[in-house]
């Protein structure tokens, strides 16, 4: 937490994660700046805005992301396969529905 003030460790069930003391998760922030077509500094003030964050939070955010892609990225996936997995048990439910 001294090398990136700003960021704080929140536990929860996939364990201890980043995440901005007021705001997201690390990795929401890292995955929505992904997502977007602008680069640069276009993408952090659309994902600002997109988030609802001042731009240098969202700048907070991609640097530690960029000192620990490993560790986000590990986030980002559990996080993508956690959704993917509640899709295919709600198609499932439909089927048997209808």
């Amino acid at each position: 937490m001294a090398e990136h003030p700003g960021i704080i460790f929140k536990d929860g069930p996939t364990g201890r994660r980043a995440a901005l003391s007021v705001g997201p998760d690390v990795w929401e922030v890292a995955k929505a700046a992904r997502e977007l077509d602008q680069r640069g500094e276009r993408a952090i003030v659309a994902a600002a805005e997109l988030l609802n964050l001042p731009a240098e939070r969202v700048r907070l955010a991609l640097r530690y992301y960029g000192t620990y892609p490993h560790e986000i990225d590990a986030e980002m996936a559990l996080a993508e396969e956690e959704s993917r997995a509640a899709e295919e048990a709600w198609q499932a439910e439909q089927k048997l529905l209808a």
